[in-house]
């Protein structure tokens, strides 16, 4: 059943307040993962997150082949059925069946996987949903793009503050829009590029002037890593418009086989990472010594990345990327009201006054 436009955008929108929520929590455990826990490893953090994607492959396997079990179950209480002429008009000859099957060859995908797709998505003819082919190729290339803008927006924080970082990295809204409009997947209007500029005010005023300013007073090497947040703003903003532009509506996508095959490029393709990283003493290898550090990484793994990427895939796809990457700007005042919750940060009135940009931005982003 296909929804309306209205429909679907509401139920991307409630997805995206999840996936904000969901943000929200798991950068507290990552906080306290780098903090108390003193386990300062990104890239295995972001490489047991996306990692995990991989286990999507298992639920597809299982579900199609319980799925094809039961029809041919139900198959043969059925019974044989007569033959009728009309059978036998119908009956292909061998050159209409060697044409079927040289025509069902050249679309390089599994018969397990694609009675998958069909059964999931019927309201599709199979010329509109993505080749398991397209699919995986699509999955290895967001692996590639979505880690390298996580690595780069977490080691931007080893040379810059992390009020840059999070300023510079809010103007991935600016890209998306920008990109988006020259793929043809964003409209560029002046009220979509006033609220990605007003998202980015309201950060700027939550970071800069509501809290108390905690960060070194001297980073040398601050332009380096204020260019690595920059660098992680664009390239998240060329995989949500890659995304949109190769997948159109969420219903083309069988979306547990792109996140398997995201999983699973990653395992294959960045192990060399922790080598490089380890050589280079960039980030020794080290394996999280306590049961608490493994709960807490599984835990962010498995909700933070595993569940979250999968609804922000599908909010994304019901609504656009640019509505997406400003609602995702609520992650910042939602979690300085943790703090102010949790750990009686003090704020002053600029703070108010950024979460209510960055509000109204994405209010306007919606209109």
């Amino acid at each position: 059943m296909t929804l309306g436009f209205a429909s679907r955008r509401a139920v991307g929108l409630v997805l995206l307040f999840c996936v904000v929520l969901i943000w929200v929590g798991s950068s507290f455990l990552v906080s306290n993962l780098f903090g108390e826990q003193e386990f300062n490893r990104p890239f295995f953090i972001t490489y047991i997150n996306t990692g995990t994607f991989s286990f999507y492959l298992v639920g597809t396997y299982v579900s199609t082949w319980y799925k094809q079990r039961q029809q041919r179950v139900g198959g043969r209480f059925c019974g044989p059925r007569k033959r009728s002429r009309s059978d036998d008009n119908n009956t292909a000859s061998p050159d209409d069946t060697l044409e079927q099957s040289s025509s069902s060859a050249e679309g390089e995908s599994s018969p397990l996987v694609d009675a998958h797709v069909a059964t999931v998505y019927p309201d599709l003819s199979p010329s509109d949903k993505l080749s398991v082919s397209e699919t995986v190729s699509l999955g290895i290339s967001f692996c590639i793009l979505w880690f390298a803008a996580n690595v780069t927006q977490n080691a931007s924080l080893a040379y810059t503050s992390v009020a840059n970082s999070s300023i510079l990295c809010s103007t991935s809204g600016l890209f998306t829009l920008i990109i988006g409009a020259l793929g043809g997947v964003e409209k560029f209007n002046t009220t979509r590029l006033a609220a990605v500029l007003v998202s980015i005010m309201g950060v700027y005023s939550i970071v800069k002037y509501g809290t108390p300013n905690a960060d070194a007073a001297n980073m040398p090497l601050s332009w380096l890593g204020d260019m690595l947040a920059l660098l992680s703003a664009a390239v998240y903003g060329c995989y949500t418009t890659l995304l949109k532009r190769r997948i159109g509506d969420e219903a083309r996508l069988d979306t547990p086989l792109f996140f398997g095959a995201v999983g699973l490029a990653n395992i294959l393709l960045l192990w060399p990472g922790f080598l490089l990283l380890h050589w280079t003493g960039i980030e020794t290898f080290q394996m999280p010594q306590t049961g608490k550090m493994w709960a807490m990484i599984l835990v962010n793994a498995l909700v933070g990345t595993f569940l979250s990427d999968f609804l922000w895939l599908k909010a994304m796809l019901m609504t656009s990327p640019l509505i997406v990457t400003l609602g995702l700007s609520l992650t910042i005042p939602l979690s300085m009201a943790g703090d102010i919750l949790f750990k009686s940060l003090n704020v002053s009135p600029p703070y108010y006054i950024g979460a209510l940009l960055i509000l109204s931005a994405f209010i306007a982003a919606n209109i």
